[in-house]
């Protein structure tokens, strides 16, 4: 759709002296037209006022600047862009607060296009089924070294379009203000900030993400290797325990044998008894912690594999953030190419007019000659 205006007044125009940064010069010799534009591709709003074919105002609003009224009838704005200070004087007061309301009203407007727009490159540029799985692992994690503690040792839509065209005539000279000193800082540019924002956040998440991985990953190793040597351990007191079970029985046979139903022997048996009781449970005991380290290996796999995924896509998305700069280089090569054709045909337009009035000069020559050759016949 292009750039369409949606206001527009009528004011004499000023701008702030270069030179003295106090003092007021006047860039029209009389009222012209200042109109409001809405360019709705970018979301941007410009204030441009032409006297003739030249542009005396071409301001581009944003959230950091303020229309000031500093009369009845006058008001300035700061544009650090252009590095200058605008100045509009009114032929009334009613004029005056029209624009500036409509000033405020736009300013609003492009901070919620801003805002708008950069959570809309946030958002896109965050990949969701990469934050899932990076839950899932996250989840999976806990729960591993949940288990690992437990099992030790130890068992705004844009704006509606609105037209008012100032049609009276400004004959009163405007309200000068007094000097005051020219105020604004650098505005950061709308799209390298949206661009230098997106990219850079991307990597610093999944780099954390995968650094808190890797950390979760040795501590699982770690784990892994002090069970599988608690294992080996285990497995030699088992036998052990079962050599000493099978000896204690051959023992308890023996004394039966040898000493009958005594009471020394049935007490030694039964203290026997006892003992094969506690080694029979302590073995049950360590064939359970055996099947949870079984499982923690299980998990120990699926965590491996997850982190090979996570690696893929972190460099997907680095990727796909070269070819996003590689873009962006190309797109500034265009508008500076634009640019300058632009400048070009303004050249060439002001040679075809210089042309033009030389002409027109020559032919006006002519007619008074031919004139005079026929008063003279």
């Amino acid at each position: 759709m292009g750039e369409q205006p949606i206001f527009s007044t009528r004011a004499h125009i000023f701008q702030i002296d270069p030179a003295t940064k106090k003092n007021w010069v006047a860039t029209s010799k009389h009222a012209v037209t200042v109109s409001y534009f809405f360019d709705s591709t970018r979301n941007v709003y410009r204030i441009i006022s032409l006297d003739g074919t030249k542009a005396v105002i071409n301001s581009t609003i944003t959230p950091n600047m303020t229309f000031t009224k500093t009369s009845q009838k006058f008001g300035q704005w700061a544009d650090s862009r252009a590095n200058t200070v605008y100045g509009l004087g009114f032929s009334s007061e009613g004029h005056l607060s029209k624009f500036a309301d409509k000033f405020a009203e736009f300013k609003e407007a492009a901070r919620l296009a801003k805002e708008k727009n950069q959570e809309k490159m946030e958002f896109t540029s965050t990949p969701s089924q990469g934050g899932a799985v990076t839950r899932k692992v996250l989840a999976a994690n806990k729960h591993a070294l949940k288990k690992e503690s437990t099992s030790s040792l130890a068992p705004p839509s844009p704006l509606t379009s609105e037209s008012v065209n100032g049609t009276e005539d400004e004959r009163a000279a405007p309200d000068m203000p007094q000097p005051f000193e020219a105020r604004g800082g650098a505005e950061p540019s709308h799209n390298a900030l949206v661009f230098s924002h997106s990219s850079p956040s991307v990597n610093k998440h999944w780099e954390a993400e995968l650094a808190a991985l890797k950390g979760n990953n040795a501590k699982l190793t770690a784990a892994l290797l002090e069970s599988t040597a608690n294992v080996k351990q285990w497995k030699q007191q088992l036998a052990a325990y079962q050599e000493e079970a099978e000896r204690l029985h051959r023992r308890v046979t023996e004394l039966e044998c040898v000493s009958g139903q005594t009471t020394a022997t049935r007490s030694d048996k039964t203290a026997l008894n006892r003992t094969i009781e506690e080694l029979e449970e302590a073995l049950r005991s360590k064939e359970d912690e055996l099947e949870r380290l079984k499982m923690d290996v299980q998990s120990a796999n699926q965590f491996h594999s997850q982190r090979d995924s996570l690696t893929h896509k972190l460099q997907t998305v680095e990727q796909m953030n070269q070819a996003l700069e590689a873009q962006l280089g190309e797109l500034e090569q265009r508008v500076e190419a634009d640019r300058r054709e632009r400048e070009t045909f303004r050249q060439s337009l002001r040679s075809l007019l210089q042309l033009l009035d030389g002409k027109i000069l020559e032919l006006s020559q002519l007619r008074e000659a031919l004139a005079k050759l026929l008063e003279c016949s």
